[in-house]
């Protein structure tokens, strides 16, 4: 069977992760890269011997582009979406889904009605240590799951569009609570979400961004097991990524990367340690097979060979959808201090995540006063 031929639409820092875990599917070839920036696709694709683009649409005008990868600014999400399932290409979608419910429902709407797989790219759902903690569970040598904790913390995201809310939709408890709640789901086998509480404040960067810098999740499940998530922008010295799965008959902690890394003591400092470390003189945790660790090749892998083979892949453009509701659930949460059962509706004036935790915000404007609940 022929290479499945892949498009990257974008060209940032998630893009170049894309690309070179495509390096390590033998099964798939890197096509083409698009970007409108003028010279920046041209750049990137040369690299990987693609082609580079402008418009994104020449890369859904060709026939042999099987998979388009959606490697954008998360406003972005739905109208490529929809545009490659019309198209006929099958698209992997990088997280958050996107930022509205109902954009979530065209983009799986556009999908299923083209015949095409809409994959949600939760990379933690591929990371080799956390999938062997999900084979533990599986196994049932944890006994019944009653707590599952996750946390990913760093000083802040790479790129500009990410601190502004009308482009992200939120701050961390979106940029990375994301992950939190789709890998509780997949632990705990996908159960409803009964309700959501989270606490979220701007600590440290209220010079930059109007969204959370710090957000606590707890997520109640309708099997009675709780998730809880702490998300960061506020801590120094690199990424943090870790989980722990509690159980009536055990329990399992899984540190996504410290555990992989050289514990390394430089006077004068080196050239790179790990994702958003700012400095490596002193003590650092150095990485090896860092997009290998965190699941970006397997993740990769798995949508080109669901494509070739014609099976689901295992992420869905649904949960995605059901992240994205948790997420709503919780900014209303951090604005009235309560619990949020779902299903939830958001009101119509928050257009955003955000805009339930701050109504102000709101493009359409804020709700009148007394009738923000």
């Amino acid at each position: 069977m022929a290479d499945i031929g892949v498009g990257i639409i974008g060209s940032g820092f998630v893009a170049e992760i894309h690309a070179e875990s495509l390096r390590r599917v033998p099964q798939a070839r890197l096509a083409a890269v698009a970007s409108p920036t003028p010279g920046k696709a041209a750049r990137f694709a040369s690299r990987y011997g693609a082609d580079g683009y402008e418009d994104y649409h020449r890369i859904l005008d060709r026939d042999d582009i099987q998979i388009v990868s959606l490697c954008l600014p998360n406003d972005l999400h739905c109208e490529a979406a929809v545009a490659a399932a019309s198209a006929g290409k099958h698209v992997l979608c990088e997280k958050p889904l996107c930022v509205t419910l109902e954009e979530a429902d065209r983009m799986i709407g556009a999908c299923h009605a083209a015949g095409v797989q809409l994959m949600y790219a939760e990379e933690l759902c591929f990371a080799p240590k956390y999938v062997r903690a999900k084979q533990l569970v599986d196994e049932g040598a944890l006994g019944r799951i009653h707590l599952v904790k996750q946390s990913e913390k760093h000083d802040g995201p790479h790129a500009p569009w990410f601190w502004d809310v009308t482009r992200s939709g939120g701050g961390v408890a979106l940029d990375m609570g994301c992950h939190a709640i789709e890998f509780f789901r997949w632990i705990l086998g996908r159960p409803p979400i009964r309700s959501v509480y989270a606490q979220m404040g701007t600590h440290v960067h209220g010079d930059k961004t109007q969204g959370d810098d710090h957000a606590l999740l707890l997520i109640e499940f309708e099997n009675d097991a709780i998730g809880l998530a702490e998300e960061s922008w506020c801590k120094l010295g690199g990424m943090d990524d870790r989980a722990e799965i509690h159980g009536s008959d055990g329990v399992t902690y899984a540190d996504l990367l410290h555990g992989s890394a050289l514990e390394t003591y430089s006077r004068v400092g080196y050239g790179y340690a790990v994702e958003k470390a700012g400095a490596t003189t002193g003590w650092s945790f150095t990485m090896y097979e860092e997009l290998w660790n965190y699941g970006f090749p397997q993740e990769i892998e798995a949508a080109v060979n669901s494509v070739r083979d014609s099976r689901p892949f295992p992420v869905t453009g649904a949960d995605g959808r059901a992240v994205l509701e948790a997420l709503y659930a919780a900014y209303e949460s951090a604005r009235t201090g309560r619990k949020v059962p779902l299903p939830f509706t958001p009101p119509t004036w928050a257009t955003r995540p955000i805009d339930c935790w701050k109504p102000h915000l709101s493009p359409t404007g804020p709700p009148e006063p007394g009738r923000l609940e």
